[in-house]
């Protein structure tokens, strides 16, 4: 386990760019009975973003294609995953929306950077901690050691892992001085790091292909995650 703050420096507070004409915070409620958890999360959201809030029962292609975000009960994830913008998957006992920090689920090999700028740009405008999350395993090599694996093999294997998180970060960090990031890496599976983090974070971010359906990762935290998760196309 290692969890690395990093303070960024000092940089004049950037003016937030006005919203695009006709865009919106569409939330989804095609169900019989809505999540009202999804509703209350989309409201508050879109007043932090200050744009109009607009409800859909029937959620055709064009509704996301001119949403800024779509947000809906974990029940619709089918519905809404492939929606070309961001979608927020509420779970339906979710009580007030919270400003707590945003965590984001990454793979630091390979870094989706829909997610990661959606999820730096999510703690800019609410002003909390981003939480990077870098979930990694020991190589297939480690299995065939006799002994165990040697404290000194395990301790290279993480400092290359935390290397690798650092340099994906870096010029989001960049980008986005003002956001104070932890990066967070933990030798688990990406689920089971992410929903131990979701008790105390007001969002989880992850990505998805840009036309593939959610993978196993997201599908698994819209079950098991205590908070809202964001599933951002590449």
């Amino acid at each position: 386990m290692n969890s690395t703050p990093a303070h960024p420096a000092a940089h004049p507070e950037r003016s937030a760019a006005p919203p695009a004409p006709g865009r919106a915070v569409v939330v989804h409620v095609g169900r019989s009975v809505p999540c009202r958890a999804a509703v209350r999360w989309a409201s508050w959201e879109a007043t932090r973003r200050g744009l109009p809030l607009r409800v859909s029962r029937h959620l055709t292609p064009a509704v996301p294609a001119t949403a800024e975000l779509v947000v809906a009960g974990v029940r619709d994830l089918d519905t809404v995953a492939g929606s070309p913008c961001p979608v927020v998957l509420v779970p339906e006992e979710s009580g007030e929306p919270v400003l707590a920090e945003v965590v984001l689920g990454l793979d630091a090999h390979g870094p989706a950077a829909g997610a990661v700028g959606f999820a730096f740009d999510t703690a800019r405008r609410w002003g909390v901690r981003l939480r990077a999350v870098h979930a990694w395993r020991f190589p297939s090599c480690a299995a065939e050691l006799p002994f165990g694996i040697p404290e000194e093999d395990r301790a290279a294997w993480e400092d290359h892992e935390v290397q690798l998180l650092s340099d994906a970060l870096r010029p989001w960090r960049e980008k986005y001085p003002e956001v104070a990031v932890l990066a967070d890496v933990r030798l688990l599976t990406p689920l089971q790091a992410l929903v131990r983090r979701s008790a105390r974070a007001g969002l989880l971010v992850v990505g998805r292909r840009e036309r593939g359906r959610p993978g196993a990762v997201a599908r698994g935290l819209v079950r098991g995650s205590l908070c809202p998760v964001a599933v951002v196309p590449s």
